[in-house]
This record gives structure tokens, C-alpha cells and sequence, in this order.
């Protein structure tokens, strides 16, 4: 097992690297950079040039006809100097190579360099954000299996009586119904949108909640996270709940649920005793996975519906205003947060089912 592990382990690195690598070249490509925006503000919004240069002087040049062939569209009609002193500012004024190699440098010691346009080290936005997007991604998580494991086995039990049909057809509306419909709904009915306010609909905390006892704080925490919680819970639960019962019904016509039958075992004890074990195998190896799928993809528009300032919506608007250190540092952590919860699935696996021994793969 150690060998295998130091093979994964290992195999993190190039694929990390060559993620992050095709993602570099292919916002080469991508129209709108950092440069193209600032430059559309200084001729939508007449921005002062004496912040772009940093010079602190107030001059402003004559602008030209043109400028001077550069490549940005949105240049024309401003002095080249400007257009090389942004490029400066930006990092761009070096080829592709050498502004990849240095990225990458930095990445080696989780150095990624400053926002472009919140003018804060990256660092300290992800550390800001992070809580937000850990708090949605782990409590809906373990809400998801705390509901879906006892339905999906009561279904398994069940099969065909009125308790699996109806419980099937509520599966099927919670994972039809879009995430964020539902969440709007929540929040017309019982957020302050049309009807009611009993629940908050910012932060994850209440103005001067810091200074509450820590009983009241954790209300308060929980007041906050019952609405987003529930949208995710909602949308993640119906797979799950198959999953589960599928497994506990192919395990359940096997043959050693049959011998254990018949030796008088009772229906408890062949359930949890010997099905239960084998049929939680995908599942419970699989909560690694769940927990990233949730944390970094079911929680973007969750978190902007409910104005919860989380990675999600941090990396969105990076992407929208092409703040590529924030883009290119939360593509870096989640990609190696997700490599990573793949071993440790697979490290799962073999704490539920010792028999299973990944060093003996070829």
C-alpha cells in the first residue's frame, strides 16, 4: 500500500503541472485580459493616468491616433507608453515562458502573487473566502449521507411497497428542481423576498455575533447556514440515495445473505451485520469525491444567490475580470485539493474492505 501511495503521491505533481499548463496556454488565447479591461476604463471612464504609471505626477500625455501597432484593441487613441506602462504594471510586458515559469516558482511555495484588480496577495483572499465554502461544502456533505443512507436502505427493504414509490418520486423532484430556483424560492418565501423574514440572507454571521456566548454564536451560525445547506442538500441527496439502495439490493440476493437466512440469523443481523459492509463500500469511499463535487461546484451559484463570500464566487469574479493570479491560484488548489481527496477515497477503500490491496495493481 505505502508503494502505491508514493506512486499517486508522485503522479500528483505532473498532472498538477499539466493542468495548470493548458489552462495558462488557452488564456493566451482568451479576448478581454486585464490590459483590454483597464484599457476600456480609461476610454469609457477617463481614469487619471498618474495611477496607471504610479508615478504619483498627474501628467497626462497626448494621446495619439493610434497606438502605435499594439495589439489591444481597445488602444487606439491612447499614447503607446500608457499601453506599455499598464503591461508593466500587469506583469505582461514578458513572454508567456518566462511569466508561466515564475508562476509556476511561486506555486512550489504557495506564493501567488497579488490580486490585479483587488490589489491584495492571494493568499489572504483564498484564507478570507475559504471558511464560507468549507462550511457549505462539509455540512451538506454529511447531511446528504446522514439522509440518503437510511432512505436509500429503507427503500432497498421496501422495494415496491407504497414507502419506496413515494420516497422515489420525492428523490426525483429534489434532483430535477434546479439548484438555484430553489434557492430563489427559499428566499421569496422565508428570506425577506415576498413573504416572510425569518432567515438571514447575508454572511454567516450577525453584526456583532462575535460578542455573543459561544452556545448563541452556534445558533447564529446555524440560523445562517439553514437555507444554503438545504439547497445543496436538496439537489445532492437523490444519487446518493439510489446509489444505496441499488447496493443493498444486489447484495441482498447473493448468496451469503441466503446461507445467513438460513442458519436463522435474524433480518437485523444479515442487514447490518453482513450486508451492510459490502454494500457501503462505493459509498463511504466515495465521500472524499461528494465532498469536493459539492464545495467547488454545487456551491457558485448558491453562494451568490444568498451573498456568501466563499471561493465560488471569488473564483467566478476573477474569471469575469480576468484577475488571472486568482483564477490560476484557485484552479491550482482545487485541482490539488481534489488529486489529493482521490487518494484518500482510495485510502477509504481499503479501511472498509481490508481484502482490497491497490499494491498488487499492475
Amino acid at each position: 500500500m505505502a508503494a502505491y501511495l508514493l506512486r499517486r503521491l508522485l503522479l500528483v505533481v505532473p498532472t498538477l503541472f499539466g493542468i495548470i499548463l493548458i489552462n495558462f496556454a488557452v488564456v493566451q488565447f482568451a479576448p478581454g485580459g486585464p490590459v483590454e479591461q483597464l484599457l476600456a476604463e480609461i476610454k469609457g471612464e477617463g481614469a487619471t493616468l498618474g495611477r496607471l504609471t504610479g508615478e504619483g505626477s498627474g501628467e497626462v500625455r497626448a494621446p495619439s491616433s493610434e497606438a502605435g501597432g499594439s495589439t489591444y484593441r481597445g488602444a487606439r487613441g491612447l499614447d503607446p507608453a500608457i499601453v506599455r506602462d499598464i503591461e508593466k504594471m500587469f506583469g505582461f510586458d514578458k513572454p508567456p515562458h518566462e511569466r508561466f515559469i515564475t508562476m509556476m516558482a511561486g506555486y512550489l511555495t504557495f506564493d501567488f502573487g497579488r490580486s490585479l484588480f483587488r490589489d491584495r496577495p492571494v493568499v489572504d483572499l483564498i484564507l478570507e473566502k475559504m471558511p464560507v465554502s468549507v462550511s457549505l461544502g462539509l455540512w451538506s456533505t454529511l447531511l446528504v449521507y446522514l439522509i440518503s443512507i437510511p432512505l436509500g436502505i429503507g427503500k432497498a427493504v421496501r422495494d415496491g411497497t407504497r414507502f419506496d414509490v413515494w420516497t422515489s418520486a420525492a428523490v426525483l423532484v429534489g434532483y430535477a428542481i434546479p439548484g438555484f430556483l430553489f434557492a430563489i424560492l427559499l428566499v421569496v418565501l422565508f428570506a425577506g423576498g415576498s413573504f416572510v423574514q425569518w432567515f438571514p440572507l447575508r454572511g454567516l454571521a450577525s453584526p456583532g455575533a462575535d460578542l455573543l456566548p459561544f452556545w448563541q454564536r452556534g445558533l447564529d451560525y446555524a440560523w445562517h447556514m439553514a437555507l444554503p445547506t438545504l439547497v445543496l442538500v436538496s439537489g445532492g441527496f437523490a444519487g446518493l440515495t439510489m446509489l444505496t439502495k441499488n447496493s443493498f439490493m444486489d447484495e441482498i440476493g447473493k448468496a451469503y445473505v441466503v446461507t445467513a437466512r438460513a442458519k436463522g440469523a435474524g433480518e437485523t443481523r444479515v442487514l447490518y451485520g453482513h450486508v451492510f459492509r459490502n454494500a457501503m463500500l462505493l459509498i463511504i469511499a466515495g465521500f472524499p469525491a461528494a465532498f469536493i463535487g459539492i464545495l467547488f461546484t454545487g456551491a457558485l451559484l448558491v453562494e451568490i444567490v444568498f451573498s456568501l463570500d466563499g471561493l465560488g464566487l471569488l473564483g467566478f469574479e476573477a474569471a469575469i475580470r480576468r484577475d488571472y493570479p486568482v483564477m490560476f491560484a484557485t484552479l491550482y488548489i482545487f485541482t490539488l485539493l481534489g488529486l489529493i481527496m482521490q487518494i484518500v477515497g482510495d485510502i477509504m477503500y481499503t479501511v472498509v474492505d481490508p481484502r482490497i490491496d491497490f499494491s498488487a495493481r499492475r
